[in-house]
């Protein structure tokens, strides 16, 4: 082997060295780009919903109590302590630390104290709690319409200022410059008495809109609640009002036991956000024990508990809440799912690329066939015949693999979770490389000679060749089933795949029977073209099983890959509906009559709007007298619901069971109809159901509630109620009423009250006018969801977002690698057809009947595609349908319906069966242009 006959050997194959060059350079590129393209995609998806979490609450917080009774007199450096958040995130293990930061300060809060004087007007009340906290974060949230706002730092000997809202200081009766005198909770082995303290009240303030979801949780700042006394018949007025900052000091030195401060962090995710929040969750699991073993040592003498030092003051032991962990699983979940099924897409293509360097290589053997027979003769050995093809290929394969690793990094966007994998681009670049001398060995090595003569025995071939095709399908079918009941993993990926090839099996086994089929009516028939084409394609069915496989696997991924995507899209719609009820939703805690009174008819503003109130009861069967507690009872006007969704089948069973005429009261003698769900009809089946309501400053009332229906899980599945069970946790039984009912539950400070709005034109579906209508209806403190918003939102989620981008370059990657394939399998069988024309030709065959045989030789090929493609795309999804948990991206009650893309799949079969056509069309067109003499002269 010399160094001149690699060059010529080189020089004669350089059209498939050319394909397989090209072929390891998008592998090794892609190992290098794709995986830092997706990290960058899961970056962005995990700080969406980190943003949006801590939006409405900070993922993690740290509590502490300050020891106001170490010195004489009392006493609590509050602006020192506030401030310590830096300190205590310097405790956090390695550069974790780096990736939380403070909300702005810390913040306290007293346990609710009783408020001795005045006394609030109206009805009696048992008794009143006040709250004193201390948030600076309220401040750019509130509107102060009389007075100003608590002073940090008032004179020595002075009372508090606290600050009051405009409902809280009219629950109270009291107004700017009022004094309050509070009793406060004694502190165990240092008092004997409860302290009392008086506060001066400086201001009245009212809540402004915050779109960032602050009011979420802190309702009580501006509306007082109600609950039952513990040992009394009466109530308990609730109520919370916000202090300045050394309000903690003035009422250490009255004998106040320390409150509960409070420090939220927020985690920056700004880089590679899931490599961050993996690093935090680490030092995070024991950031407790960690603060715990720098600060506290020793005990308190004062509570006994472990005592501990912030910044030189004495605080009792600290908590650490983390809600970045769970949320953080949550999202690996979703993650892992996504993975998945981009795992099939990534298995589908390496699996058309590995088959069209197959079709390479056979055509690189194939034009050296006679020059490996020669030198065969001659007396080259097999070792010496494969070396030489691996010095001719390896140096294209080899350089092909650096440049497109090189190329790969270069493109690769930094600061991302994902990074370059070379272990995959070199497996890739081996596979290929390794190709080239394993069929080389097998086109070149010498048959093994029998002792003997034996007759052929065509019956073991064909056993051997059942025995392979059972292997495939066996293995095919025992990977769906794994798949079924383990869920995808790494191995599994590949399950598409081989059904793919058993697919394909079953198309050659199947399509020459239909082919022999066609040419035993084409014997009948008098014309000649049809007859041969059919025999043509029917001899060389088994020899075109590599480009059928080729077609149908990436015809199957395309198609199901866009059924995927349009299930997705389809389910994001359901899913916002679902989140938001109608065009927009508002819920805000407490079941007042606010909004009933207040919500506007749509004859005035043109939209509609239904009122639901949600309420926790306990209830007893009337038959048996069971208890059922924490029923989820939910109240509804279902006239209202009809006129937001006509079409609603949860609003048209409502209506015929709940509906009376307008303007009926309800007796608490009459039973109220209600419909149930499942789980609550079965503890109770034929009976009624009773229950007793208590409202502050009115006798209870026990109410009797006949069940007239039960709701079927797909009305349970309604988007009205979405809203409204979104806030009860899983398992819970529920019971709609009707709304006329609504004087005799009462108003109750807890449950929640949900506004659905549906507008009647372009103008009043707006977002802005949804928004409006909404906060009038039940003020600044409602959460506002406006279905347009959510629906951008979720199909602006990363991983949606970065799924759709996987199939879309691989579903484009297999298709241009599977054109390849198809062009390199169509020149390496071109020779057999053109010597097959050439013959009839020379019988008398002409040029448009030439063709005609090229289509019709052809056209099974397409055909079987087609067909293939789109089952595989079409069968796939349903195989494993227990595994594609398609919720975690729509955000939907339920496993949204597989939903076929047949725009697509359509495109897909008519680009299948033209792109072979037009190879037809182009051998048909050479075919023509030769003249007779080159006819005769071809072998």
């Amino acid at each position: 082997m010399t160094r001149r006959l690699i060059r010529k050997e080189t020089r004669g194959d350089l059209p498939a060295l050319a394909c397989l060059a090209v072929l390891v350079l998008v592998l090794t590129a892609l190992c290098a780009w794709a995986p830092a393209l997706a990290g960058r995609q899961e970056d962005r998806a995990l700080r969406q919903r980190v943003d949006a979490a801590q939006a409405q609450a900070p993922l993690i917080s740290l509590s502490t109590t300050p020891e106001v009774f170490d010195t004489s007199p009392p006493s609590v450096d509050m602006a020192t302590l506030l401030g310590a958040d830096r300190t205590l995130t310097e405790q956090l293990s390695g550069p974790a630390a780096r990736h939380l930061t403070s909300t702005g300060g810390g913040s306290y809060d007293y346990n609710p104290a009783s408020l001795i004087s005045p006394r609030p007007p109206g009805p009696a009340n048992t008794g009143t709690n006040l709250t004193v906290s201390y948030l600076p974060s309220a401040r750019t949230h509130l509107h102060y319409v009389s007075g100003r706002a608590p002073a940090d730092h008032t004179p020595i000997a002075t009372a508090p200022q606290i600050g009051l809202s405009q409902t809280t200081a009219r629950a109270l009766g009291v107004r700017t410059g009022s004094r309050l005198t509070l009793e406060f909770p004694k502190t165990p082995v240092a008092q004997n008495a409860p302290p009392r303290a008086a506060l001066v009240v400086s201001g009245v303030y009212r809540t402004t809109a915050a779109a960032d979801d602050f009011w979420n949780g802190r309702e009580t700042l501006d509306q007082p609640s109600r609950y039952p006394a513990e040992q009394s018949a009466g109530t308990v007025l609730a109520v919370r009002g916000l202090v300045g900052l050394d309000a903690a000091g003035l009422l250490a030195a009255a004998g106040v036991g320390g409150p509960r401060v409070t420090w939220q962090l927020r985690a920056d995710l700004s880089g590679p956000a899931l490599d961050q929040a993996r690093a935090l969750t680490g030092p995070l699991s024991h950031y407790g024990a960690d603060l715990s073993a720098a600060l506290c040592q020793g005990t308190d003498w004062v509570t006994g508990d472990i005592g501990c030092h912030v910044v030189g003051q004495a605080t009792g032991s600290l908590l650490v809440t983390d809600s970045l962990t769970p949320l953080l699983a949550t999202f690996t979940a979703q993650d892992h799912q996504a993975r998945a099924l981009a795992r099939f897409a990534v298995d589908a293509l390496a699996a058309v690329v590995l088959a069209t360097v197959t079709v390479a290589v056979r055509l690189l053997l194939r034009r050296r066939q006679a020059h490996l027979r020669l030198q065969r003769a001659r007396g080259a050995s097999t070792a010496g015949l494969v070396l030489l093809r691996c010095a001719v290929a390896w140096p294209a394969v080899l350089g092909a693999a650096l440049l497109g690793w090189a190329a790969g990094r270069a493109l690769t966007p930094t600061g991302t979770s994902g990074s370059p994998q070379p272990v995959p681009a070199a497996v890739a670049a081996a596979v290929v490389a390794l190709t080239v001398p394993l069929m080389t060995w097998l086109a070149v090595r010498e048959p093994r000679r029998p002792s003997r003569p034996r007759r052929p025995r065509r019956h073991l071939a064909v056993g051997r060749r059942l025995v392979l095709e059972l292997t495939v399908l066996l293995t095919a079918a025992a990977g769906v089933v794994a798949l079924r009941s383990q869920g995808p993993d790494g191995i599994l990926g590949a399950v598409p795949v081989l059904v793919a090839l058993a697919v394909v099996l079953i198309l050659l086994r199947i399509y020459p029977l239909v082919l022999r089929l066609v040419l035993r009516q084409a014997r009948r028939g008098r014309g000649t073209v049809g007859f041969i084409g059919a025999a043509r394609a029917a001899h060389d069915a088994p020899a075109t099983g590599l480009a059928l496989f080729v077609l149908v696997l990436t015809m199957g991924t395309a198609v199901f890959g866009g059924l995927v995507q349009r299930t997705i899209d389809d389910g994001l719609a359901a899913g916002a509906a679902w989140t938001t009820g109608a065009d927009a939703s508002a819920t805000v805690a407490g079941t007042g009559a606010s909004a009933a009174n207040s919500a506007p008819r749509a004859g005035a503003t043109g939209i509609r709007t239904a009122v639901q109130r949600l309420r926790t009861l306990d209830m007893a069967g009337q038959a048996d007298g069971a208890a059922i507690r924490q029923v989820a009872v939910i109240t509804v006007d279902p006239r209202q619901l009809v006129a937001i969704a006509p079409k609603s089948p949860l609003a048209g069973t409502l209506m015929s069971g709940l509906d009376t005429p307008p303007g009926t009261r309800t007796d608490a003698s009459v039973p109220l109809p209600s419909f149930l769900s499942p789980d609550l009809r079965a503890r109770e089946r034929t009976g009624d159901f009773t229950t007793t309501v208590v409202t502050q400053g009115q006798p209870s009332v026990n109410l009797i509630l006949k069940p007239v229906g039960t709701l079927t899980a797909a009305e349970l599945r309604d988007p009205l109620l979405g809203p409204v069970t979104a806030q009860i946790p899983a398992g819970t039984p529920m019971l709609i009423t009707t709304a006329t009912a609504e004087h005799l539950l009462g108003q109750q400070p807890s449950g929640s009250t949900v506004l659905l709005l549906e507008g009647e034109g372009p103008a009043t579906a707006e977002p802005a006018a949804l928004r409006s209508t909404a906060a009038k209806a039940l003020g600044p403190l409602a959460r506002i969801r406006v279905r347009s918003e959510t629906l951008s939102t979720l199909r602006a989620d990363g991983l949606t977002r970065g799924l759709g981008t996987i199939y879309t370059i691989s579903s484009v990657l297999a298709a241009l690698s599977g054109l390849l394939a198809l062009a390199l399998e169509l020149t390496l069988t071109s020779h057999e057809r053109s010597r097959t024309t050439s013959f009839l030709r020379t019988l008398g065959l002409g040029g448009k009947q030439a063709g005609a045989v090229h289509f019709l030789q052809l056209l099974p090929l397409a055909v079987a595609s087609a067909v293939g493609g789109t089952l595989l795309g079409l069968l796939v999804p349903r195989l494993i349908a227990g595994t594609l948990d398609l919720r975690q991206f729509t955000g939907g009650p339920a496993q949204p319906e597989l939903r076929t893309d047949y725009s697509l799949t359509l495109a897909l079969v008519t680009g299948v069966t033209a792109l072979i056509l037009a190879a037809a069309a182009t051998e048909t067109a050479f075919v023509r242009r030769r003249r007779l003499g080159a006819v005769l002269r071809l072998p």
